[in-house]
């Protein structure tokens, strides 16, 4: 893994919207690209969020694509935002549904919204037929009770992701008993608060295993540059620190990981690298 030959590796989670990258998204996006990320799925957290991601997809066709659905911080808005999220999940540029979830850890809407948008959000990614995108923190118990509610025969309708895994082994076995995926961060780099992580990598199956940056937050420490901002470049240091964990050449954990993503969001194979289509 060379900056003479990158890998092909594919971001299943960046915050490609967010107003930190607006003075320079093109140049993210292309400096991800010479990094070897070909393709990059933008997260959802709100209807403005989704509606940016399918402006972005339709930009760079084959390297953007969107997830759908509202972050549960934003649950309020959720019943306001539905009917017009039911409709754009059914473009073929969004790959998920989500981010959608329980956080108990901030309590920034009120638990019971919480727990309705994240019901009626299952509930559209098995109309549509498409992946979930979940998110969790503090709420492990109430989130896998949810979505027990909705499984035939002992599993999801749809697959599913655990976006931005930082759980314990405990937590990953679950996940895996019920056949998700685990998408892993530049948290595994972080050796200050990475023990819990590293720990569970260590019972995580290759063909579960999905990367993300969840740029711009989560710069993997020890970067060079002033910026704390995370870019889905850094996908490369995620990668290379995932496979000295698990004992595996980069090679081989970049493979593995964009097979399973392009299988999970059902993403055409990798393409050459697309120009922006903006004026």
């Amino acid at each position: 893994m060379t900056p003479q030959n990158p890998p092909d590796l594919v971001d299943i989670g960046t915050n490609l919207s967010n107003r930190q990258f607006d003075p320079d998204r093109p140049e993210v996006i292309a400096r991800a690209q010479q990094a070897g990320v070909r393709a990059i799925v933008a997260t959802g957290t709100d209807l403005r969020a989704t509606r940016a991601g399918l402006e972005l997809a339709a930009r760079y066709p084959g390297v953007v694509y969107t997830t759908c659905g509202v972050h549960p911080h934003n649950a309020t808005t959720y019943e306001r935002d539905s009917p017009h999220l039911t409709t754009l999940a059914r473009d073929p540029a969004v790959v998920a549904i989500g981010e959608c979830g329980l956080d108990f850890n901030r309590d920034f809407s009120p638990r019971p919204v919480q727990e309705r948008a994240f019901a009626s959000q299952v509930e559209t990614a098995i109309e549509t037929r498409k992946p979930l995108f979940l998110h969790e923190r503090d709420a492990h118990v109430r989130f896998l009770s949810i979505l027990d509610d909705y499984r035939d025969h002992g599993t999801l309708p749809v697959p599913a992701v655990v976006h931005c895994f930082t759980g314990t082994d405990k937590e990953v076995r679950a996940y895996l008993d019920r056949g998700f995926m685990i998408g892993v961060t530049g948290w595994v780099c972080d050796d200050r608060r990475n023990g819990a992580l590293l720990r569970a990598l260590a019972l995580l199956p290759m063909d579960r295993l999905l990367l993300e940056t969840d740029a711009p937050f989560l710069r993997p420490p020890g970067l060079l540059g002033q910026t704390r901002r995370n870019e889905p470049c850094n996908l490369v240091h995620v990668c290379r620190r995932v496979a000295a964990v698990l004992r595996k050449t980069p090679e081989e954990v970049a493979r593995t990981t964009t097979d399973n993503a392009r299988r999970f969001f059902r993403l055409p194979a990798s393409s050459p690298p697309t120009p922006d289509k903006s004026p």
